[in-house]
């Protein structure tokens, strides 16, 4: 007689349930990490307006290259605080090129930025911050200078020029 062998598959099934519920978790925790990525780079929790002095623009990373800035924000009387005031630093990332080329040509000038913040970013790989700047305005017009100053007074008709309540000099003498 022939002997018929019917091999033994009971024992597989188990740990091909395993293996099938290892990789169905494995698989929902990779699309849950893309969906949480998607979802803080994508919808902003706020926006707003911030200005002041661009301090620092900087490309950094060892990987990843992100463009992060600093601004100076002035309170209270423009740039000129006073002694003993400094101004409160606010770092902000850039993803957009062209808003990062305006960033760059315009350190140590006063802007104007419009950001959205994103909490919740899982990696620095996309920035360091939560907040990203998606418009500049440069509101001043040569590197370095304070607030803009309203231009002077005209002086009244007739007037030299001179203050009043300032003394005039003698005349010269003659011999």
């Amino acid at each position: 007689m022939t002997r018929i062998e019917v091999p033994n598959t009971a024992g597989r099934r188990r740990s091909g349930r395993a293996g099938r519920w290892f990789m169905i978790l494995l698989l929902l925790i990779v699309v849950g990490c893309g969906l949480w990525t998607w979802l803080t780079l994508a919808w902003a929790y706020a926006e707003g307006e911030r200005a002041g002095v661009l301090q620092k623009f900087v490309r950094r990373g060892w990987v990843c290259k992100t463009n992060e800035c600093e601004i100076a924000l002035y309170y209270g009387g423009g740039q000129y605080l006073g002694p003993g005031s400094s101004p409160q630093l606010w770092d902000f990332s850039v993803r957009d090129k062209a808003v990062a080329e305006q960033l760059n040509k315009a350190v140590g000038r006063r802007v104007q930025l419009h950001y959205t913040e994103h909490p919740g970013i899982p990696t620095n790989c996309f920035a360091d911050t939560r907040y990203f700047v998606d418009k500049v305005t440069i509101t001043d017009n040569e590197s370095g200078t304070g607030p803009a100053l309203p231009p002077p007074a005209a002086a009244p008709a007739g007037s030299t020029g001179a203050s009043s309540s300032a003394p005039t000099p003698p005349p010269p003498a003659t011999r």
